[in-house]
């Protein structure tokens, strides 16, 4: 019986300190300020699957010239991409059609965008697109900014 309340017991220690370690990162990315609540997916839909798949629920963090994306459920301390402000081409925005509109927050706008080279599709409130867009087009004189 005391071995089973000890389990129990380390098993719900484990889950409270867990919890804690996750509240905890998310103070420490928001600590320096300049932070939304921003869904990613950075690869394309494939041909006939679900246009809701592949998105991943994260914060980004404005941080110089550019933006960090975190993961929100994980424990890494370093931003699972970062998006430099010179080469982001913003190609469209929409509204979350379909299963997507299940997949995002409400009233989430799509950005269609290309980084490097690459697709990146991320899903922000009208007031984080707002001030992403503002952050873009405040680029040092000199840079190339491209906001569809």
């Amino acid at each position: 019986m005391v071995l089973a309340l000890l389990v129990v017991g380390s098993v719900l220690l484990l889950l409270v300190l867990g919890l804690f370690v996750f509240g905890l990162r998310r103070r420490l990315i928001q600590r320096s300020g300049g932070t939304f609540d921003c869904s990613a997916r950075f690869t394309a839909p494939r041909a006939g699957q679900s246009s809701g798949k592949g998105w991943l629920y994260g914060v980004a963090r404005y941080n110089g010239d550019h933006v960090e994306w975190f993961r929100v459920f994980s424990y890494a301390p370093r931003p699972r991409r970062t998006l430099q402000r010179d080469r982001i081409q913003v190609r469209e925005r929409r509204h979350p059609h379909g299963e997507e509109e299940l997949a995002l927050l409400p009233g989430a706008l799509v950005l269609n965008c290309r980084h490097d080279g690459q697709d990146v599709e991320l899903a922000m409130s009208e007031d984080a697109f707002t001030g992403f867009l503002a952050w873009l087009e405040a680029a040092p004189p000199g840079q190339r900014v491209n906001v569809a």
